[in-house]
């Protein structure tokens, strides 16, 4: 999304402020010399509440694309007294490590990485945040997210819609899940 296509974007309800980072081609999961969930967990965090952004009753939410949103899922079950509620299009969800691991060999450090970061294994976690999956039927990653779905207890929102994993696709979902998240935002 560019800065132009994010100020246009009226949230229904109250306002919020939005921070985007770049978590590299790592998954978001721990690595030599790289950890791009303990750079959102302890640094993007602690510092956006130190602006006054994020601070009880404020709360934070999480919205990725692809392996961002693989991160934020695996972000929201890592710490999810931090998370109140997700938006992930088209997330890059793997059912196997050797299926990670043949589409991208730097996706995962090892394979007890891969298990401890496996967002369908951990789904349970999930269970009561507000939480809005989309994948288009014809992406690559729609088994795995299928898959994630199910094993989510009671997911609020999901949306299996013709696409692939495309610039196209995620730009279309990118309002709706704003828009999602809108509605969970608390103010003191």
């Amino acid at each position: 999304m560019t800065p132009a296509q994010a100020v246009a974007l009226r949230p229904q309800h109250e306002p919020m402020a939005m921070v985007t980072v770049d978590g590299g081609n790592g998954y978001w999961t721990p690595r030599p010399h790289d950890d791009p969930m303990a750079m959102v967990v302890e640094e993007l965090i602690p510092m956006c509440q130190g602006l006054g952004l994020g601070r009880q009753p404020q709360q934070i939410k999480l919205m990725g694309i692809s392996m961002g949103g693989f991160g934020a899922l695996a972000i929201a079950e890592s710490v999810p007294h931090l998370i109140h509620g997700v938006a992930a299009i088209s997330p890059a969800i793997w059912t196997t490590y050797d299926q990670a691991q043949e589409a991208n060999p730097n996706a995962f450090a090892s394979r007890r990485s891969f298990e401890h970061y496996d967002v369908i294994s951990h789904a349970e976690k999930l269970a009561g945040l507000p939480l809005r999956v989309a994948v288009g039927t014809d992406d690559p990653f729609f088994p795995g997210v299928k898959t994630f779905v199910e094993a989510v207890p009671h997911p609020e929102r999901v949306v299996f819609d013709s696409g692939c994993h495309t610039n196209s696709f995620f730009l279309a979902q990118e309002p709706p899940s704003i828009q999602f998240l809108s509605r969970y935002v608390v103010h003191g």
